[in-house]
């Protein structure tokens, strides 16, 4: 009797969905490890964990209904990942896209169309996933930016430095503050960090701009005394040290620096005072 009712269970297009699910975190993972970044690596992880987690608060309350045309349409954009997947050996920015697709097709396997509108938040989740990091770029030269504020650390701690555009030049050596070293993907990860705690949290109207915004600031000044470290041990002659706070695992301790601090500051700015916040809305 077990045994039917477990054979049952199996034959539902829930558990079906479920395992198409794993089976794609599993591959756009690899796909992420394969790119030796750590920092996407974690943020890309990070967003499936939440993504799961919603979906698992609410699975009962899930409506699952599709039709022909739906589970077509998503069995088409799987078969579309799982082709691309096969050709990717390093970054493509087909690995961020591939969320937010894996995310569609299965909402359309999952509930159809008329379901879509279950997991939004989820499929916001997963599409802020896609925005590349160049974009930024386009309307502001953080990295320009970035080389200022370096500078005027450096030179507030006692150090003469001169900046020219994006190199900072001590005495002993000089750095240039290029797009990837700029503080766009710190500022990408900790900005992807507020969208979910403000989707998973309750917040004011005023809570809403202040998370962002500080969310910002965090990731800009953590990455832009990073910079200035950096631009030290040049000056300094310790191409070792570099090395590591550049492009080893120093880079991803900065990281979880400004992780922390982003987190500190929603634990006693924000969630502190969510028993206060509820008070007054239930009066």
């Amino acid at each position: 009797m077990i045994e039917i009712n477990w054979l049952k269970q199996i034959q539902e297009p829930k558990y079906w969905v479920l395992g198409i699910a794993s089976g794609l975190i599993a591959l756009h993972l690899t796909l992420t490890a394969r790119t030796n970044d750590s920092d996407l690596f974690g943020t890309m992880l990070m967003f499936w964990g939440v993504v799961v987690f919603l979906i698992w608060e609410r699975h009962e309350s899930l409506t699952f209904e599709s039709g022909v045309f739906a589970s077509f349409f998503g069995t088409s954009l799987i078969a579309l990942i799982l082709i691309k997947s096969s050709s990717i050996s390093g970054y493509d920015f087909f690995i961020r896209a591939t969320p937010f697709l894996s995310g569609i097709s299965l909402a359309l396997l999952a509930s159809g169309t008329k379901g879509l509108k279950q997991y939004w938040q989820e499929l916001l989740i997963l599409g802020y996933t896609a925005i590349p990091p160049g974009l930024i770029g386009i309307f502001v030269d953080v990295a320009q930016i970035t080389a200022k504020f370096s500078a005027f650390l450096l030179h507030y701690l006692g150090f003469e430095v001169v900046r020219k555009g994006v190199f900072l030049i001590l005495e002993k050596g000089s750095v240039e503050v290029y797009h990837g070293c700029s503080g766009v993907n710190a500022i990408l990860q900790l900005l992807g960090l507020a969208l979910v705690f403000l989707l998973m949290f309750p917040t004011t109207s005023g809570q809403k701009i202040l998370v962002p915004i500080v969310a910002i600031l965090i990731a800009f000044v953590v990455n832009a005394s990073r910079v200035a470290l950096l631009a030290v041990l040049v000056s300094l002659s310790q191409p070792e040290a570099f090395k590591y706070w550049h492009e080893g695992s120093g880079s991803v301790v900065f990281s979880m620096i400004a992780v922390f601090i982003f987190g500190l500051f929603c634990w006693f700015a924000i969630l502190q005072s969510e028993p206060q916040n509820k008070k007054k809305q239930n009066c």
